[in-house]
């Protein structure tokens, strides 16, 4: 018999062959401008100067023809400058640490559930059984109105709440950022489920006594990923006045959004859903360009509720007894991934570098005219980011982000992490995870950060973040007492 044909992928490193691919396409323009470069010098050298002194005299300029140049480069130039983006900076950000008083355990929750469900044990056993694989640890926090027996949500309590959570996050930033109250240009909040009148931006602006011009803007009914729509909005709105801050504050307020019934759809968000929120400083001025952190680079929003499938798979509803809550349909995972893939095939482009984007389009064309069963080249996203912050949304979520982008346990590291210690915080949870990765000192200069978010309607949207500098680990801020026990093992199913 033949000697059996060598192992190519062990005879030769595939790795370094990829890597020098990827070397030569994203640096082709400058293996192309190198020879023209060289050319250009030497022939350069080899003129005399007696020669460019005849070349310059035979080029016949008269003060018109100077004027009228110099105005042209004056009014491109001019036009450059005016008409290109504003850059945003991110200056800093707070979040908000609820108190150990407020912590739910698992045995605290089960006891609660047994006893407003006492006549309903098969969901009480499945509120365990979502307990006990949902990634959650012991110290998540539940605001004082669920802690009651029975829960007592009511608009005064959830008015508390909001103050709370709100207050405490714009204190810390002013202390943060320097920043006074009258000097906030634009306000944006955003909370899904609590939207009373006033409104929550009113009771910012009265609590603080802002200026009578502020822009503020609040946004409701638009889950969990607005925390990067408001995002979008203050960077569309910086664009448009100059030399101005933006205050974007991200929260949920849980109070009365406690389920009460037993559908077992509405069930699952009373054991994922926990406090938190979040106040970002956004600013376009050139002077804080060098105290910020990051600066922003893209947003993409992708919303599929032309779909209606997509449309229903997170609704606030009815059930049959009257009690409201949250549902969340059996296809959501699946309506979740076709929401990524198409929020990728926009943001690939911007961030992804040209070994990457051509090795897509050669599989695309492959499956168009050749062969249509061939497997989809999925673009290693792994070389246009150094971080990535996935919406802790809960095990599941991570996992299928994890395994859809082939991510490493370290790159999920902070979005596990932070189900574990916060919960689902809704709108907040991307900048728990950011605060995870500073803390843990892993953020330099240069690093890209992705945040990805979703949201019901059904939305996947994303933000592009640059370092603009090395951060230091933060003395403060809600990891600072537990940074240093993490990460944690989180086993498949803890037995309750």
């Amino acid at each position: 018999m033949a000697p059996p044909l060598p192992d190519f992928s062990q005879s030769v490193k595939l790795k370094y062959v990829k890597l020098g691919y990827q070397y030569l396409v994203n640096h082709f323009l400058v293996f192309l401008l190198i020879p023209i470069m060289l050319a250009l010098t030497i022939e350069a050298l080899r003129t005399s100067p007696e020669e460019i002194i005849v070349l310059w005299k035979s080029m016949k300029f008269n003060l018109v023809h100077i004027v009228c140049s110099f105005f042209l480069i004056i009014y491109f130039l001019t036009y450059f400058f005016m008409s290109r983006p504003r850059t945003v900076y991110l200056v800093d950000y707070a979040l908000f640490k609820p108190p150990r008083s407020f912590r739910v355990s698992f045995a605290g929750f089960m006891e609660h559930a047994k006893m407003a469900l006492f006549t309903e044990p098969k969901s009480v056993h499945f509120q365990m059984k979502i307990l006990e694989r949902s990634g959650l640890g012991e110290e998540t926090c539940l605001p004082p109105a669920i802690h009651y027996i029975p829960p007592s949500p009511n608009m005064a309590l959830a008015r508390e709440e909001a103050e709370m959570v709100i207050f405490s996050c714009m204190d810390t930033l002013f202390q943060k950022t320097g920043l006074r109250p009258k000097d906030v240009d634009i306000l944006v909040l955003n909370c899904s489920l609590f939207s009373p009148t006033p409104s929550l931006t009113a009771m910012v602006i009265n609590k603080y006594r802002m200026r009578s011009n502020i822009k503020s803007f609040n946004l409701s009914g638009m889950g969990c990923s607005a925390g990067l729509i408001s995002i979008d909005l203050a960077k569309d709105l910086l664009q448009q006045y100059p030399n101005s801050n933006a205050v974007v504050l991200s929260t949920e307020i849980l109070t009365p959004n406690s389920y009460m019934g037993k559908e077992r759809a509405m069930l699952l968000p009373n054991c994922l859903f926990r406090m938190g929120g979040a106040a970002v400083l956004l600013s376009n001025r050139r002077a804080d360009r060098r105290r910020a952190k990051y600066r922003l680079a893209h947003v993409v929003r992708t919303h599929k509720g032309a779909d209606d499938k997509s449309y229903r798979c997170v609704s606030q509803e009815e059930d049959s007894e009257g009690h409201v809550g949250i549902k969340l349909n059996i296809d959501l995972m699946a309506i979740a991934g076709e929401a990524l893939k198409s929020n990728i095939t926009t943001i690939g482009p911007l961030v992804l570098p040209a070994s990457e984007q051509l090795l897509f389009a050669f599989s695309l064309i492959g499956r168009k005219i050749f062969n249509s069963k061939w497997k989809p080249y999925i673009p290693d996203f792994k070389l246009a980011f150094e971080h990535f912050c996935i919406h802790a949304g809960g095990r599941a979520v991570i996992d299928e982000l994890q395994k859809s982008l082939r991510l490493t346990e370290e790159q999920v590291e902070a979005s596990r992490m932070t189900l574990h210690r916060f919960g689902n915080t809704s709108s907040s949870s991307l900048w728990y995870e950011l605060s995870y990765i500073e803390s843990k000192g892993r953020m330099k200069r240069g690093d890209r950060v992705w945040q990805i978010a979703f949201g019901s309607g059904f939305k996947c949207n994303s933000a592009v973040w640059k370092c603009n500098r090395t951060i230091h680990t933060p003395v403060d801020g809600p990891w600072a007492d537990c940074i240093d026990k993490y990460p944690v093992h989180i086993p498949e199913v803890v037995k309750l």
